[in-house]
C-alpha cells in the first residue's frame, strides 16, 4: 500500500544487511497509523565536502552534495543504494532520513584554501537534489553558495525544485559573469504520472516557470529530459524537449533510466503497484537496453543504455532537440564556465 507522499512504503534490506525484519499481519496492526511519515533529519559534521570522480563518460570530476537522501522520493533515484552506507535502508529511510551536512560551507571553504587546489567546475547536487524541501530550514546549498560566489569559483547546478529561485541573488551576477549555469530536469508533463514517480517535487508546469525566471535573469539553463523510463513517460520526450526551449533553456540533455543494487527491486515493485498491465513489458524494455542485465554499470552506455530501444529514444531526442532549435552538439555549458577569475580563500596580495 502506498503511503501519501512518498515514492515508495517499503523499507527493503539493503545489501549490507546481516539481518531482515519480515512484518505478519495477525490483526492487531494498523496500516493507518503510518499513512503519514515524517521526515527526519540526521546532522553530519562532514571532513570533506567535495567528491571527485574520474569517470569519462561525466563532463565534471568533482560534486557537492549537501544531502544524503532526498525527500523528493522519486521511485527511480539512482543515488538511493548510497543510503545503505549508513545502515539506512534505500527505500523508505533514504527519502525520510535525510542527513544535514551543517558544516559543509566551511569544510568548503578549507578546501578551496588549500595551497594545491586547482579550480574546476564544481557540479552540485549530482546525487541528491541540493533544493529538497529540507533545505528552506537547514540552508545548507545557500550557504555552499555564498562561499562559491564570495571566491569567484564556477559551479553548476541540477534540481527539479522552485526554491532554487530563492537564490537567484547570487545565481544572476554568477552567470553574467559566466560562473555558473544551471539543469533543470523534468521527467513528465503529466501531473498525475509525477506524482506516482517523483511525489514531493515541483509540478512540470512550475519547473517550466522556473526554466523561463532563470533564463530572464541570464542564467543558462539545460532542460534534462531525465530519466527516460521506455513504456511510461518515452513518449513525450519531443514534448518535453519543446517545452523547454519555448520556456528559454539554452541547451538540452536526457538520461536513460538507471536501476542499480537496490533500486531495481524498488521500481519494479511501483510498476506493479502504478502500471500493474505492463509492468513485465516495462522491465523487459529496459532488459533489452542493457543487454539482457537489470542495469549495467558501463562508461558511456550507463546514462544512455544500448541496443534498438536505446537508439530510438537517442534518435528521436536528437531529432527533437534539433526541431525545437537546440545546437545538440554545443559545448557542454559546465565545460564553458569561466575558472580565471577565482581568488583563494586568505590569498596574500603580491607585492609587485
Amino acid at each position: 500500500m502506498a503511503i501519501k507522499g512518498r515514492g515508495t512504503s517499503d523499507n527493503i534490506p539493503h545489501r549490507f544487511s546481516s539481518r531482515t525484519t519480515e512484518f505478519v499481519d495477525d490483526g492487531w496492526w494498523q496500516r493507518a497509523a503510518e499513512s503519514r511519515i515524517m521526515t527526519r533529519t540526521i546532522p553530519e559534521q562532514v571532513r570533506t565536502i567535495v567528491t571527485t570522480n574520474s569517470s569519462p563518460d561525466i563532463p565534471f570530476d568533482r560534486s557537492i552534495n549537501p544531502y544524503r537522501g532526498c525527500e523528493h522520493g522519486c521511485i527511480y533515484c539512482y543515488a538511493r543504494p548510497s543510503h545503505a552506507y549508513w545502515d539506512l535502508s534505500p527505500g523508505l529511510d533514504f527519502e525520510t532520513q535525510i542527513i544535514s551536512k551543517r558544516n559543509g560551507a566551511e569544510r568548503l571553504t578549507e578546501t578551496l584554501s588549500r595551497p594545491d587546489y586547482q579550480v574546476r567546475p564544481i557540479m552540485i547536487g549530482a546525487n541528491t537534489d541540493p533544493y529538497q524541501p529540507l533545505e528552506s530550514s537547514e540552508q545548507n546549498t545557500r550557504r555552499i553558495l555564498e562561499v562559491l560566489a564570495q571566491h569567484a569559483h564556477p559551479f553548476t547546478l541540477i534540481t527539479k525544485s522552485t526554491m532554487i529561485l530563492r537564490d537567484l541573488d547570487i545565481l544572476g551576477p554568477m552567470a553574467r559573469r559566466r560562473l555558473c549555469s544551471v539543469a533543470v530536469s523534468v521527467t513528465t508533463l503529466d501531473n498525475q504520472l509525477k506524482r506516482k514517480l517523483e511525489p514531493r517535487t515541483a509540478s512540470p508546469t512550475a519547473r517550466l516557470r522556473t526554466i523561463a525566471t532563470l533564463s530572464a535573469a541570464e542564467v543558462p539553463v539545460t532542460i534534462m529530459a531525465a530519466p527516460m523510463i521506455p513504456g511510461i513517460n518515452d513518449s513525450e520526450i519531443e514534448a518535453i524537449v519543446d517545452a523547454g526551449r519555448k520556456a528559454g533553456a539554452s541547451q538540452a540533455n536526457y538520461i536513460f533510466v538507471r536501476l542499480p543494487l537496490e533500486v531495481r527491486p524498488l521500481f519494479e515493485d511501483w510498476l506493479h503497484e502504478h502500471f500493474p498491465d505492463r509492468a513485465a513489458h516495462v522491465m523487459s524494455l529496459i532488459r533489452q537496453s542493457r543487454g539482457g542485465k537489470d542495469y549495467d554499470p558501463a562508461f558511456f552506455e550507463r546514462m544512455r543504455g544500448r541496443g534498438s530501444i536505446a537508439a530510438m529514444i537517442a534518435q528521436r531526442f536528437r531529432v527533437a532537440a534539433r526541431q525545437a532549435g537546440f545546437d545538440v552538439d554545443s559545448r557542454d555549458q559546465h565545460l564553458a564556465l569561466d575558472t580565471s577569475q577565482f581568488v583563494a580563500p586568505n590569498r596574500q596580495m603580491t607585492l609587485f
